[in-house]
């Protein structure tokens, strides 16, 4: 979203200059113009802002450019001025969308007030608008991230810019994280998701069959290979191969990936018939290749031909602000999955939540929601234990951190009493205890929208 500005049309140099003071000393940014079609050329449906405008202009009138911004967006205000206004003219400007009608001449408050409300209702309008696009985002069929976190929000924007092209990616992640996942994200947002995407954890192949699982082989390739073999290069042609665990991959092996990587065929096992190959090839590790090169564990030119794109995924604990609605789906994906119900945890099971430092990341997280509810409700997480466990390992994360924590335990209160409500502010402010005010200014502060709570048990399956 771009930054909030006020555009201000009007003919006239010194109301020009004289408006932008006004505007610019109430705190707004702004940019003026003698005619409306210099400001049709920098309007979109993401400007942030204001349109302020004179209606009587050589070329487009102030009416005529009202007409023209609804047409770019309904919803971006458009203020109109007049120093021929009537009552007439005022009600039908109101009636063609016009955010509010000035008769000149008017006093500097009154057009700051005008503009301070309609840039107020445009802020409020493209963070609703970007609250239903990420709803949509993770609520749609296929592979989610769900998270708020601006790591999270970067990866999803990385994920967007490189899923629809050819270039082979390296994901970077801790156990536990979700780098299938995204692997999957990236062949469902490319041109090849009606391809097979073909999955290989090379730490769980035997090292003495992986060549024959990834390449093929010919029958009498070797002793126990009694008939031809499709690898899976030859199965991910037209799709996607997703190399889990690369480090594990034997050097041999790693050799023969390089070259099926530079030549785009593939050589199967026992036969000098080259393949050609049209897929895309997204590997994954743990751990830091570059350092697994330099010790010899991991072919140096493989790791340059692996590490065209790199996505690195972000570990729990820099986004704990989104443990509360990871929490939340998996909860409900397991209650759906058993067949019980549950309630939320308490507030101080959401503390441990929160405290809790999850080496084993996402995949630990769901776990621990499974458990949740195969255990009728009791959290798997003692918070002063945990608490302890922290200060002996010698940590003051949770204590250096506690303003952050307090904003993550109050934005999951606050969630949950608007998830348990359906979305309703009468009844969460009752949960809460607190003033309908209070309510809203917190919603705002965390950018939470009620609309998005009203079907939360069916987002997300």
């Amino acid at each position: 979203m771009s930054e909030a500005m006020i555009l201000f049309i009007d003919d006239e140099e010194h109301i020009r200059i004289a408006n932008r003071q006004t505007l610019e000393l109430a705190g707004f940014a702004v940019q003026t113009f003698d005619r409306a079609e210099a400001a049709l050329t920098v309007l979109s449906a993401q400007r942030a802002g204001v349109v302020v405008c004179d209606i009587r202009l050589p070329g487009i009138s102030g009416l005529e450019l009202l007409q023209r911004v609804r047409a770019i967006d309904p919803e971006l205000p458009v203020i109109l001025i007049s120093g021929h206004g009537d009552i007439e003219m005022a009600v039908g400007a109101i009636q063609d969308g016009a955010d509010d009608f000035i008769e000149k001449p008017f006093a500097a408050d009154r057009l700051v007030e005008s503009v301070r409300r309609a840039n107020e209702k445009r802020a409020l309008m493209l963070e609703n608008r970007r609250l239903r696009s990420e709803l949509l985002d993770q609520s749609t069929p296929g592979p989610r991230l769900i998270g708020r976190a601006p790591g999270m929000q970067r990866l999803r924007a990385a994920i967007a810019q490189v899923a629809d092209t050819n270039a082979d990616i390296l994901i970077l992640g801790e156990t536990g994280t979700g780098k299938e996942m995204v692997a999957r994200m990236l062949h469902e947002q490319s041109r090849r998701h009606s391809r097979n995407f073909v999955a290989v954890n090379c730490g769980a192949v035997p090292e003495g069959m992986i060549e024959s699982e990834l390449f093929g082989h010919e029958a009498g390739a070797f002793t126990s290979a009694a008939e031809k073999r499709i690898g899976k290069f030859e199965h991910a042609d037209g799709g996607t191969l997703f190399l889990d665990e690369i480090e594990s991959m034997p050097v041999a092996a790693q050799v023969r990936l390089l070259r099926v990587l530079q030549e785009r065929a593939v050589e199967r096992l026992g036969s000098n018939k080259l393949i050609p190959l049209d897929l895309r090839v997204v590997a994954a590790t743990k751990v830091d290749l570059r350092k697994g090169a330099a010790k010899g564990g991991f072919r140096e030119d493989l790791y340059y031909r692996l590490n065209v794109v790199t996505i690195e995924i972000p570990p729990l604990r820099q986004r704990r602000e989104d443990i509360p609605l990871l929490f939340h789906h998996f909860l409900l994906t397991a209650r759906a999955r058993y067949g019980r119900e549950v309630p939320a945890p308490p507030a101080e099971q959401m503390s441990a939540l929160l405290a809790h430092d999850w080496p084993g990341n996402v995949r630990e997280l769901r776990n621990a929601a499974e458990r949740c509810v195969l255990l009728g409700g009791d959290c798997p997480l003692d918070l002063q234990q945990l608490l302890k466990v922290e200060a002996d390992a010698g940590g003051g994360d949770v204590r250096s951190t506690l303003p952050y924590m307090v904003e993550c335990f109050e934005r999951s209160l606050i969630e949950q009493a608007l998830t348990t409500s359906k979305g309703s502010i009468k009844d969460s402010m009752l949960a809460l205890g607190i003033p309908r005010k209070t309510l809203y200014d917190k919603m705002q502060k965390y950018g939470l929208d009620k609309s998005l709570f009203k079907d939360v048990s069916d987002a997300n399956p």
